[in-house]
């Protein structure tokens, strides 16, 4: 017979947003139960994130390189052991995962248990049969998974995503991307520095959502970097032959074959909705994920969405942010409304792309009358020192000021983003960067004379010229 359990809050998924849910209303003393039916930690910990940026670091050590020369460092091209580098990877995850582990939420006062949670009625989740969970609220996140698009011949062919390319033994001799997005462009980029021959395809745009300008400088570095690039093309078919996998472009003027030894499917992410049981609860969803409100409450007043099972945008730290809502309204009763505006979000290729709040598409699609700063990195003492030219930093702002958004390409850009999103956070005018005190020399200088070049031309406007002759005069 299955163990009934009462608590407060029940929480499906043991992903970044729901430990952080678990975690905070533990601490709060309320009884919280979690349920996980793979491995703690989710994707971002075991399969996404973490490994990502462990084996982007690992190559990043692999081109400095084949830089050095510039710096007056002269070697021998670096031999890449991949065995050490998937330890490498394996290390991290082991570092990190006692922060995410059921023990540690066990003695937070967290019940964790291991298994598949469906819902059974409106009130109700069962787990395998062996619980009975009848929680006042419930929290669903349930996390996404790799969306494996309808091409045909798919099926037939072994291939790669996210939840398997870190667990290779060896580096791909050859290896085909479908899909542009960051995570293709960041696996792709990182594979080719490590040794690997890498072909992109894009059916659409690369990295469609974000500032086109500063898009061009992320895929100039790549095509320097000889990672071969097919954009507006769309798949057509894939099929083995030859133990390799070859994949069929429709173009305009024909079909194009692109051969590989190894195949990626970077194709975006489908939520993970199937085993729920939404509709037993009374739960709306669409393929795109669970249908929530402003207060990121279901069509079930007791249950809430967060993270990637929400909908877009698929961000670690978005599924953070939601957790933070849902403690204060489902605990506190305070009030919350989510605002997507003000999320950074940042593409870890090399140079590296970082944009928070609107593009300038989107400040003219909502009729802002915008004012755009530029600076770029070029012109900063430490890019220069640093051999870190590319890229550059776009502001936008209304008219009087207000900033809307920042894009930032080039060196560090997802650390530099960070002042930007607290600066949409609190309504900042771009006048605060103006008159900020930067250290010298940092590439932060880039933000600052972005913002000066907003007031430079006041400075030789007739008026101005007037006043200060005036001011001369009066001694």
């Amino acid at each position: 017979m299955a163990e009934i359990l009462t608590p407060d809050i029940c929480v499906i998924g043991a992903g970044s947003g729901g430990l952080s849910v678990a975690a905070a209303a533990a601490a709060f003393g309320v009884p919280v139960v979690l349920v996980e039916r793979g491995k703690m930690g989710g994707d971002c910990l075991n399969v996404g994130c973490v490994p990502s940026k462990s084996l982007i670091a690992a190559a990043s050590h692999a081109a400095a390189f084949t830089r050095a020369a510039e710096f007056g460092v002269i070697g021998e091209a670096p031999r890449v052991d991949f065995a050490r580098v998937r330890a490498h990877i394996q290390r991290v995850i082991a570092a990190i995962a006692p922060n995410d582990s059921m023990e540690r939420f066990t003695a937070l006062g967290v019940r964790v248990i291991a298994g598949t949670a469906r819902f059974t009625d409106a009130t109700t989740v069962a787990v395998d049969d062996a619980f009975e969970i009848k929680a006042r609220r419930f929290v669903i996140a349930a996390g996404s998974a790799p969306a494996i698009p309808p091409i045909a011949g798919l099926a037939d062919v072994p291939y790669l995503t996210n939840e398997t390319i870190f667990d290779l033994a060896a580096c791909p001799e050859h290896l085909v991307v479908i899909g542009a997005g960051a995570v293709g462009l960041e696996l792709a980029q990182a594979f080719r520095r490590l040794g690997a021959a890498v072909a992109v395809i894009e059916a659409a745009t690369p990295l469609g959502k974000e500032d086109p300008e500063c898009v061009a400088v992320v895929l100039d570095a790549l095509a320097r970097e000889k990672v071969s690039l097919r954009a507006g093309a769309p798949v057509a078919r894939v099929a083995a032959r030859n133990s390799k996998v070859q994949v069929v472009l429709a173009g305009a003027t024909g079909e194009e074959t692109i051969e590989g030894t190894h195949l990626l499917v970077a194709a975006g992410r489908a939520p993970n909705l199937a085993s729920l049981g939404l509709e037993r609860a009374g739960i709306e969803s669409t393929p795109q994920g669970i249908t929530v409100d402003r207060k990121l409450r279901t069509s079930n007043k007791r249950v809430y969405a967060i993270g990637d099972v929400a909908g877009r945008p698929h961000l670690t730290h978005v599924a953070n942010y939601h957790a933070g809502l849902v403690i204060r309204h489902a605990l506190f009763r305070l009030p919350v409304r989510v605002n997507h505006d003000a999320i950074p979000r940042v593409t870890f290729t090399d140079p590296e792309l970082a944009h928070v709040g609107l593009t300038e598409a989107e400040a003219r699609e909502r009729r802002y009358r915008i004012a755009v700063q530029r600076w770029p990195y070029h012109d900063n003492d430490r890019a220069q020192a640093e051999r870190a030219t590319a890229g550059h930093i776009k502001v936008i702002t209304t008219r009087r000021g207000r900033i809307l958004g920042a894009t930032i390409v080039g060196r560090n850009a997802g650390e530099l983003i960070a002042t930007w999103t607290l600066a949409i956070n609190q309504g900042l005018n771009i006048r605060a960067f103006a008159t900020a005190v930067v250290a010298y020399p940092t590439l932060a200088e880039i933000g600052k004379r972005a913002a000066i070049t907003r007031f430079s031309a006041g400075l030789t406007s007739p008026v101005v010229r007037r006043i200060i002759a005036l001011l001369r005069r009066l001694g």
